[in-house]
């Protein structure tokens, strides 16, 4: 049997949502930090229970669950015995372009030339500037109008689990266990998996749908952390602070400047080279306060590049005597490789299921964080694999259709690889 599922109702599905704002919000603490995810939320409970899963339910924190329950032929001996897997997708886009009043376009036939997006003129795709997209002629490419981002990050992830489903349901006769179902808040904002009901979702591993293009297999992630550094500098009326004010702001910007300029930078490495970067800078002439993201894919890194910012953190402090300077090291995630390697089948079934779907599989440590970095250490293994989409949290985010189509086939091989091969053996012990 072919594992495809109903492109149009697919794509139906996808402009729907993409056209539903759902930005999250970084300056709020509370979860949802965003109102208008509740929006989004509501519809796609009543899509579960439409669909027809068991113990659908929309918690106090927008968090929504939902379990498919396993179908094998009658008098399987593998009835009962097939661990619960798990697909999540986050329902909220990133807060650094607008996902307000989304206007997708879908270029059909994609001719390989420039697409122009009609609300920025300024704003052209083309394969010179955009490498993926010379593989993509004859596809049919969704692209916003230029003037918001998309929402394919990761609303294409959404889309795809809810055409699995209804594939499962229509399609009875392909075997499967139980799959459980998840949409979350706040991932953009690094807050995806804070109120995460791991033990109520029931599974025993899980996939994210959140990866780039297509073919992906994410199972090793940076090692994070962020610093918070605050100068304390001293305000005097300006026509009177000859040797006596020290201007934190000034402070600040030699700390910057102290930085190197063609290295241990997001725009200077690549591949696994970790980096500092500095992400905010608020303050005045008495007090400013800086944010860095710290990144590298082992401990030893992150401590290594942490110190390294400490040190020049203290060079400043010390040249200008008077001021004071404070660190504080936020802990995010860890590096889930080390969680993963304890049940090696969750990523070899997944990539056992995207060349059964015909596609190359691309398997690259992620430059950045999933909520399956955190899942993995709270028991509950969780790579990541490709929804499809490209250039996320940009004005020039794009997908094509068949990726996603792509996607949903993978998923539902994959579905089809537990049941014939997978054996329950519980959470893992969760790890700080």
């Amino acid at each position: 049997m072919e594992f495809r599922v109903d492109r149009d109702d697919l794509v139906q599905k996808f402009l729907s949502f993409v056209k539903i704002e759902t930005t999250s919000n970084e300056d709020n603490a509370a979860t949802p930090s965003s109102e208008c995810q509740w929006n989004l939320a509501k519809i796609l409970k009543e899509e579960l229970q439409r669909i027809g899963l068991d113990n659908v339910r929309l918690d106090d924190h927008c968090y929504i669950y939902g379990v498919l329950p396993e179908s094998l032929p009658a008098g399987s001996p593998r009835a009962g015995k097939i661990p619960a897997v798990g697909l999540i997708a986050h329902m909220d886009v990133s807060p650094a372009v607008s996902g307000k009043d989304v206007k997708p376009i879908i270029h059909r036939n994609y001719d390989g030339g420039p697409i122009r997006l009609p609300g920025a003129p300024e704003l052209v795709l083309t394969p010179e500037n955009d490498k993926p997209l010379g593989e993509c002629k004859g596809l049919d490419i969704i692209t916003s109008d230029g003037t918001t981002l998309l929402g394919a990050d990761d609303k294409a992830g959404i889309a795809i689990i809810l055409s699995v489903l209804q594939f499962l349901q229509k399609n009875p006769e392909v075997p499967h266990g139980p799959v459980h179902v998840a949409f979350t808040p706040d991932e953009e904002i690094g807050r995806g998996v804070d109120k995460f009901d791991v033990e109520g979702f029931g599974a025993e591993v899980a996939y994210t749908l959140d990866g780039a293009g297509q073919g992906e297999v994410e199972d090793e992630t940076f090692c994070a952390d962020a610093m918070d550094v605050t100068f304390r500098g001293i305000n005097v009326h300006p026509g009177y602070a000859k040797n006596k004010m020290i201007n934190s702001i000034k402070l600040a910007s030699e700390l910057i400047e102290m930085l190197p300029k063609n290295a241990m930078s997001p725009e200077t490495t690549a591949e696994r080279q970790g980096y500092v970067h500095p992400m905010s800078v608020k303050g005045n002439e008495e007090l400013t306060e800086l944010k860095f993201l710290i990144r590298d894919f082992t401990d030893a890194g992150l401590k290594e590049l942490e110190r390294t910012l400490e040190e020049k953190v203290r060079a400043v402090e010390k040249a200008h005597p008077g001021c004071s300077a404070e660190t504080k090291v936020k802990h995010s995630y860890k590096n889930m490789k080390v969680m993963l390697d304890q049940r090696p089948e969750t990523t070899a079934f997944a990539e056992e299921a995207i060349r059964a779907a015909g596609i190359k599989v691309h398997k690259n440590p992620i430059r950045g964080g999933t909520d399956g970095a955190r899942l993995s250490f709270l028991g509950l293994p969780t790579p990541n694999l490709s929804a499809g989409g490209l250039n996320f949290h940009g004005k020039t985010e794009w997908v094509p259709i068949q990726y996603m189509e792509n996607a949903a086939t993978v998923c539902l091989h994959l579905l089809q690889l537990w049941a014939e091969k997978g054996e329950k053996k519980g959470l893992l012990p969760k790890v700080d």
